[in-house]
């Protein structure tokens, strides 16, 4: 259950005896627009580096370890049409310990990083505000020379090609930072804190009074929120977009987005992990055997989806010359399950490796905590472990061919490698 600390601010406490140490995960929500991403993916390394009080690495590296070794990480993510800041703080239970007090420690340690910036006159330390904003534009640069991630940053481009929010990545741009003063991004900040929808996600051994009096002391302020849709739905179009590089790789890629209209909210999403395990989510999937077992055409190859965004994808890497013969496997095999090749054994167990990863999973603190932001945002869905277990299981072979039949072939790009650069075997 959540409770609002303020207008606009949520807590949801998940009680647990499962962990020796507490999880705490804060989350600034704001809507996703070119403009924000990368301030926000900047803002990260300005708090998380030093603040006021702790004014080096080292400082902040000896508070946690005098606090038996608690962490606090600070990223960014996204989800639909929403933009994430999230600071998770892990710290060890006080239950576990002779010293009493730890928490209540590591809290006021978080407020101090989130609230305390090492910021003077407006703006933050220059010295550290330079030296962030190189690092976050190399790591960005690094990033292109990672070709599956590059490929797919491509793809996105085809597929997002009229909404550039969609189309970027979670970390943001260069060119943003390039412009970036410490000014503006003090700014920001402070925006950020005032703004912002936020979830406070607690989970572990806790009693859920004492965090209401904990997080109520924080010096959070009452905003006014503008209500955002979690779901982005792409352009219909029938236009397949196409684009193509070519680079020194001994490696090619080519990757796939289809359209696909199932949403988390909706009664087919269970049939669509399903799809998705058997066509490519697991090593038993059709692309894995028949394209890079079977058929020798692959290095990898392997399907993913985003419900939230209307995507569903296929990645691969191959020889540049099978690109043709890649992409007839790809719709053969697609083709197959649309007229209804869905066989017995492969539907049995698809659905047993898609309970047991959820069952797996619910031994991460960091999954049940994105289970209750999930039921805090969408309280009318159930996904409780009975639930989801049941109606993957419900799941008919019709289900899973009407998933298929769903699916338009939006945007493919093609990373080629170009000739006689030591392909592999």
């Amino acid at each position: 259950m959540s409770i609002q600390l303020r207008n606009g601010i949520y807590l949801s406490v998940v009680p647990t005896q499962k962990f020796k140490t507490i999880r705490i995960l804060l989350r600034f929500q704001t809507k996703l627009t070119e403009e924000v991403v990368s301030k926000r993916a900047l803002l990260t390394s300005l708090l998380e580096t030093n603040s006021k009080n702790y004014p080096t690495q080292t400082a902040i590296a000896q508070k946690l370890s005098s606090l038996y070794g608690a962490s606090i990480n600070m990223y960014v993510t996204r989800k639909g049409q929403l933009h994430f800041f999230n600071v998770a703080l892990s710290v060890v239970n006080d239950k576990y310990l002779e010293e009493k007090g730890v928490l209540e420690d590591a809290l006021a340690f978080l407020q101090e990083l989130l609230f305390k910036p090492n910021a003077y006159n407006g703006k933050f330390d220059e010295k550290t505000f330079e030296i962030e904003k190189q690092n976050l534009m190399q790591y960005l640069d690094s990033m292109r020379e990672d070709k599956q991630y590059f490929a797919s940053l491509k793809l996105n481009e085809l597929f997002f090609h009229n909404a550039g929010e969609q189309a970027m990545s979670s970390i943001g741009r260069s060119e943003d930072l390039e412009k970036l003063t410490s000014e503006e991004m003090f700014s920001y900040y402070r925006e950020m804190l005032s703004t912002d929808e936020v979830d406070i996600i607690v989970a572990g051994d806790v009693e859920e009074n004492e965090m209401i009096q904990a997080f109520s002391k924080m010096p959070f302020v009452d905003r006014l929120l503008t209500p955002v849709s979690l779901y982005f739905s792409p352009e219909e179009s029938n236009i397949i977009r196409e684009g193509a590089k070519q680079e020194k790789l001994s490696q090619s890629k080519l990757n796939l987005a289809y359209r696909m209209p199932v949403k988390f909210d909706s009664k087919e999403y269970y049939a669509l992990q399903v799809f998705n395990g058997i066509f490519g989510g697991f090593a038993h999937s059709r692309l894995f055997l028949n394209i890079r077992e079977k058929e020798s055409m692959a290095y990898y190859a392997s399907s993913s989806f985003d419900s939230f965004r209307g995507l569903f994808t296929i990645q691969t890497g191959i020889d540049g010359k099978n690109r043709k013969k890649v992409l007839h496997l790809i719709h053969k095999e697609l083709e197959s399950i649309k007229l209804g090749n869905v066989g017995d054994l492969e539907l049995l167990q698809t659905k047993e490796m898609l309970k047991n990863a959820f069952l797996l999973s619910q031994d991460s603190s960091s999954t049940l905590i994105e289970e209750a932001f999930m039921k805090r945002k969408m309280p009318f869905v159930n996904r409780e472990k009975e639930q989801w277990l049941t109606q993957i299981d419900a799941v008919s072979k019709e289900m899973v061919v009407e998933i298929a039949r769903a699916l338009k072939l939006s945007a493919i790009f093609f990373l080629e490698g170009s000739e006689g650069e030591g392909l592999g075997e």
